[in-house]
């Protein structure tokens, strides 16, 4: 729905800032052309990410989601934020004139235009709501964010005009162009930082990391969690890799059954966890924060 919005909405913005020569829609057409091909990013990691795990990726394939993303938000900054700077700038050295014709067309096209953008938002957060009200998921949050901005940049826009018309000053159009484009940049960051955390390995959210800890600490079998770590592999998976010091005197039959049990209790408890690791030792904690579990180089049973 987004996409089909943005790309209505950018060929409107065009025609009507090149009819009106407005520098404030030309930015809201740059916006909009940027929305669209930030959407086509998010339809690939939608359906990319869903791909099953195979041989060449054994974690499978969740953090596409976070690698488009990161390309929408560079997306955002170039062709929109960095378009913005350049109409407004340009506009106040040449001075851009408009006719009364011109202000009513581009007037028209972003009060249509905002109409299209309100509806799409109040989806996008519509869907918010049935997903409980949170947005972990980068698509949807990158919806969001677009959809807002774009409300927010078509007021900013509108707003520029008006005074442009009452005032005869293009001072007013062009600030709100460069308005855009700072608005445009911050969203653009703060997608990028969002998605380069969960790139380079986010840990689980710390009510799934606590959970974890103390279904680990209440088990009688184990003496003490010596280092538990976790990692986000997906929009909804985790990988979880723990160091636990046993009680001594058990068997390596008795062991393996209390590993599978605890691996199981994890499973049920938080969902999320897909990969589980268990590297069971008798070392301090110290030790333990550089042992293979901490590393990543195996997974003990």
């Amino acid at each position: 729905m987004a996409l089909a919005a943005n790309l209505v909405i950018a060929v409107a913005k065009a025609i009507g800032g090149v009819i009106a020569g407005s520098p404030a829609l030309l930015s809201e057409a740059a916006h909009s052309v940027a929305d669209s091909l930030n959407e086509v990013f998010l339809l690939a990691a939608l359906r990319r990410s869903r791909r099953p795990a195979d041989r060449q990726h054994p974690f499978g394939y969740g953090k596409e989601r976070f690698f488009w993303s990161l390309l929408a938000a560079v997306g955002i900054f170039v062709m929109g934020g960095c378009f913005s700077f350049y109409q407004g700038v340009e506009a106040l050295r040449s001075g851009a004139e408009e006719e009364l014709t011109g202000y009513v067309v581009g007037l028209v096209v972003l009060g249509v235009a905002l109409l299209a953008e309100g509806g799409s938002l109040l989806r996008a957060l519509h869907q918010v709501r049935q997903q409980g009200g949170g947005l972990s998921d980068p698509a949807l949050r990158t919806v969001v964010a677009e959809d807002g901005t774009a409300v927010l940049g078509v007021t900013l826009a509108m707003i520029g005009m008006a005074l442009h018309m009452i005032t005869g000053q293009v001072v007013w159009e062009a600030s709100a162009s460069l308005a855009i484009g700072l608005l445009l940049v911050f969203v653009a960051f703060k997608l990028g930082s969002d998605a380069r955390e969960q790139l380079i390995g986010e840990a689980a959210d710390p009510e799934s990391t606590n959970r974890i800890r103390a279904l680990l600490d209440a088990q009688p079998e184990i003496d003490s969690v010596e280092a538990l770590f976790t990692m986000k592999t997906g929009l909804n998976s985790a990988l979880v890799a723990a160091s636990v010091d046993l009680m001594p005197g058990m068997d390596s039959e008795r062991v393996e059954e209390v590993a599978v049990r605890i691996k199981r209790s994890i499973s049920n408890t938080v969902p999320e966890a897909h990969r589980i690791f268990l590297d069971v030792t008798d070392r301090h904690a110290r030790e333990a924060a550089r042992s293979p579990a901490a590393t990543g180089e195996r997974g003990g049973a």
